[in-house]
């Protein structure tokens, strides 16, 4: 893979893959939320409101598969599993604490752009 296939976004691009991956609906959100520390299943989906189990599955998934989020089975009866970020997983944090930063300080000008669209759109 060249790097010009890559600037351009390339479906076959490694990184585009990868992108899509952390930067989707709930992973930044998941990862925000295992930002205090380890966490099972359900407290996860708790802190999360609309999620399905489903959605909260595969996200975890994605983000064990991609070396961001550990997953372990605990020795309890029944059997529960928690998730923690992992050392890879923490490098994102900076970038995603800026990015939220960046959308708390720009939502008034984002909503005044919004009202501004909706209103040429009527």
């Amino acid at each position: 893979m060249n790097a010009r296939t890559c600037e351009s976004f390339s479906a076959s691009c490694p990184s585009r893959v990868l992108f899509d991956q952390i930067a989707d609906k709930w992973s930044m959100m998941v990862l925000t939320v295992l930002d205090a520390g380890p966490m099972r299943f359900n407290a996860i989906k708790r802190h999360l409101e609309g999620i399905t189990q489903k959605a909260l599955t595969e996200c975890l998934r994605r983000l064990e598969r991609n070396g961001l989020v550990e997953r372990r089975v605990l020795p309890t009866s029944p059997v529960g599993v928690e998730y923690e970020i992992t050392p890879l997983g923490r490098t994102l944090q900076p970038p995603f604490k800026a990015l939220y930063a960046w959308t708390r300080e720009q939502m008034p000008e984002v909503e005044a752009a919004r009202r501004a669209f909706d209103a040429r759109a009527r």
